[in-house]
């Protein structure tokens, strides 16, 4: 993984609306909220104009990649990661 620095921590957590202590369950819990908030699908009945649907539909697909994105930069950096610490040496 690449060097992560704070701004972009910081930055995943306004994504997520988070503050610092993160624990696993609520970075899980805002993952599936903001992910079922932002869902493209949610947008097909949104209204009748292609155009606004359009828009809508896009800023949801953008959405939805911050969120994996902040999600995913998040469990990396703050999540501690299990598996490395059963293979310490001794």
């Amino acid at each position: 993984m690449t060097d992560v620095n704070q701004e972009d921590v910081t930055h995943a957590l306004e994504v997520l609306g988070l503050t610092l202590p993160v624990t696993p369950e609520t970075l899980a819990r805002t993952r599936r909220v903001l992910l079922y908030t932002w869902d493209p699908a949610r947008y097909s009945n949104l209204t009748n104009n292609p155009k606004k649907y359009m828009q809508a539909y896009k800023k949801a697909e953008e959405m939805t990649k911050l969120i994996k994105a902040a999600h995913a930069l998040l469990s990396a950096v703050l999540v501690p990661d299990e598996a490395s610490s059963d293979h310490r040496p001794s």
